[in-house]
């Protein structure tokens, strides 16, 4: 299953997504990534979304011209500016045992739009370069989602939490009613995993998000991919 169809638009459309970067605390890429993609679902989710809500016709035209998401960093007066925008925000601590270290990391996701013009709170955020400590794994325990990371991507932070960000939706999209209703209930809790080489080529998954290659990598690349419990 793919995360990027043909784009048919003049203008391309996105979700954008904010970072909430501390510059003294700097949360885990790990969370970052978990919230990212929690951010996403929430938004999918929301009632807003529905039809008949306020944000249904924006995401519907973004889902079918194409689920392109790009990451921004903020911190300071910039990102208490950006909450004023449509979205959602999901915020997750670090682990008891690197709290003292590392902060908690926030991600606000916005509803699609064209990528030009932005508002200028979003406008003036930085795109390329986001970088969070790649330390510790993911501390999120019997989560109803997993997203696995293709190994060896070598991609930043932000590119990452998009991709993540893709493959929440995937499995959200994918999965049985039943088991997005559970999620819900979990407050779309996502366990975010970077398995070896060997895990990675030994099993499938329900959904696979494949990249166009358009930023930091070098032609279509299979990223991450994501698979759910069912209930018992």
């Amino acid at each position: 299953m793919s995360a990027e169809p043909t784009e048919t638009h003049d203008v391309p459309w996105a979700m954008q997504l904010v970072v909430y970067r501390d510059r003294g605390r700097l949360a885990r890429e790990v969370d970052v990534a978990e919230a990212a993609a929690r951010a996403v679902v929430m938004l999918l989710g929301d009632e807003r979304s529905a039809p008949g809500g306020p944000w249904h016709e924006a995401v519907r035209t973004w889902r079918d011209v194409q689920i392109r998401k790009l990451v921004r960093r903020a911190d300071g007066k910039r990102w208490e500016d950006v909450q004023a925008l449509p979205g959602v925000t999901v915020a997750q601590k670090a682990p008891t045992t690197a709290a003292d270290e590392h902060g908690t990391a926030a991600v606000r996701a916005f509803v699609p739009a064209p990528v030009q013009p932005l508002p200028k709170q979003l406008h003036k955020l930085q795109v390329s370069g986001t970088q969070f400590p790649a330390v510790g794994a993911s501390a999120t325990q019997n989560a109803v989602v997993t997203v696995e990371v293709a190994p060896g991507l070598g991609i930043s932070s932000g590119k990452l939490a998009a991709q993540c960000g893709h493959a929440a939706q995937l499995a959200w999209e994918a999965m049985p009613e039943t088991v997005r209703e559970r999620w819900r209930v979990d407050d779309y809790r996502v366990r975010v995993e970077f398995p070896s080489r060997e895990e990675w080529g030994g099993v499938q998954r329900p959904v696979t998000v494949t990249d166009a290659g358009l930023t930091e990598l070098d032609g279509p690349t299979d990223t991450t991919r994501a698979w759910w419990v069912e209930p018992a």
